[in-house]
């Protein structure tokens, strides 16, 4: 595990020490992107959980939602349940969670987050999240996604209008 980039290495232990039986994957190419990580693992886009990082414009704090690779976040909705929200750079997102971009992991975040979770990750009957770097993911089953992080379920996608 010491050839692990540190990051990953907090992430291993964290899912070790909360039982969590699978491990952690390197990828040879970025999982920074949810096609990305997805052709490297051969599995839908839809399985990918991806964390993506909004800052809460009324306390400055990280809203982080972990949606569906398929999925746009509807920052409406979010802002709706959460408060209104601005964009996260890089560093704040650094910051906040203690990952770079492309590598939030949904846990073992550097500063509390308030989270969401996509109702429509429920459907799958598993999930691949980053593990605190580009490269770095681990498998789940939305279960233990909900499990791990204590974040409620609600409808954050961007839909089409009907």
């Amino acid at each position: 595990m010491e050839d692990l980039p540190l990051s990953v290495q907090r992430i291993a232990a964290l899912l070790q020490e909360r039982g969590h039986d699978q491990p952690v994957t390197m990828l040879p190419d970025s999982a920074r992107t949810a096609a990305e990580a997805a052709a490297g693992l051969g599995c839908t886009v839809a399985e990918i959980a991806k964390s993506i990082v909004f800052r809460r414009l009324a306390d400055n704090r990280a809203v982080v939602v972990v949606a569906s690779g398929v999925n746009r976040v509807d920052e409406r909705k979010v802002a709706a349940l959460l408060g209104e929200l601005g964009k996260a750079d890089a560093a704040f997102v650094r910051e906040q969670t203690g990952f770079a971009i492309g590598g939030v992991s949904p846990v073992g975040h550097a500063q509390p987050s308030l989270m969401l979770i996509d109702e429509d990750l429920m459907q799958l009957p598993q999930v691949w999240a980053a593990a605190g770097h580009p490269h770095a993911v681990f498998r789940m089953t939305p279960q233990q996604l909900l499990a791990m992080t204590g974040a409620p379920l609600a409808d954050v996608a961007l839909r089409p209008a009907s």
